[in-house]
């Protein structure tokens, strides 16, 4: 493990903190990804000196920007000689429709398009390691949904609650075409659901959601460490070596809703993907 490097996103709160340190107990090198300089020095800081790691570092990148996200590819392709695993952590809920700096709707930019454009500018660097994982996490969230993928930024009709559920749909599908492309090319693919976790999703709502959301953590929400062992186990165990294309609930494997197998459905979401965000795996 000491050898090894892991790139996590959303890593400067809640599951993603919490899956950095646990990387980070590992001896491998740990690169947090963040958008808020002084947050992300202050959870380095953090990591460092619980894990007695000094190898851990961040990267500044807003990535519902597909320019930041680019920025930062390239940063990481210049530097690291390769990449191990990668965990693709951010995401968000937003309640009122807002559009990215491209003009994206955010839940979409954000949730799907960043993971799709930034694990394909790393791929390569991701082909260079012995046995590269990519680590997608989705949600429960997805069950029920579908995406409308003749509006799938809502511009006729918009909830902020199904616009999640969608963009967790999307990071199935991202996953499983993902891994057919990458089939024995050693590296793997998975996607997971972590649980409903106490941390701080959904507060950036305001307002009544984000008094309701607080309650129902408190009520409900299992903590932040037990959110984050599917992402640690799929990132580093030794028991899933090699597995790919699956959807993990609790370390194990589960069965994601019926829509995520709609192949139909994936191939015009890859599409579109690429359409928007002027890249071709």
């Amino acid at each position: 493990m000491t050898e090894k490097v892991f790139l996590v996103s959303g890593a400067t709160d809640g599951i993603g903190r919490v899956t950095a340190m646990e990387l980070a107990q590992t001896g491998g090198q740990v690169i947090l990804i963040g958008r808020d300089r002084a947050k992300a020095e202050r959870v380095v800081g953090r990591i460092k000196r619980d894990s007695g790691n000094d190898r851990v570092g961040f990267e500044l990148a807003d990535l519902s920007s597909q320019s930041d996200i680019r920025a930062l590819a390239g940063r990481l392709n210049d530097s690291l000689p390769h990449l191990d695993v990668l965990v693709n952590n951010v995401g968000a809920w937003f309640h009122r429709r807002r559009l990215s700096v491209d003009g994206i709707e955010m839940t979409f930019a954000l949730n799907h398009l960043g993971y799709f454009l930034l694990t394909g500018l790393l791929l390569e660097k991701l082909r260079q390691a012995p046995r590269a994982r990519i680590v997608n996490v989705s949600s429960m969230a997805h069950r029920g949904s579908q995406i409308d993928l003749d509006d799938p930024q809502g511009t006729g009709r918009y909830s902020g609650w199904r616009a999640y559920q969608a963009s967790k749909l999307a990071n199935i599908h991202f996953t499983f075409r993902l891994a057919e492309m990458l089939d024995g090319s050693g590296v793997s693919t998975n996607c997971l659901h972590p649980g409903f976790v106490a941390s701080k999703f959904a507060h950036n709502n305001g307002g009544w959601l984000k008094w309701a959301m607080i309650l129902a953590q408190q009520l409900a929400a299992i903590s932040e460490k037990k959110g984050a062992r599917t992402s640690v186990h799929l990132a580093a165990s030794e028991a899933v070596a090699g597995v790919s294309g699956k959807y993990f609930d609790k370390c194990e494997i589960a069965e994601s809703s019926a829509q995520s197998h709609d192949k139909e459905a994936r191939e015009r979401l890859w599409r579109l993907s690429e359409d928007l965000t002027d890249f071709g795996y």
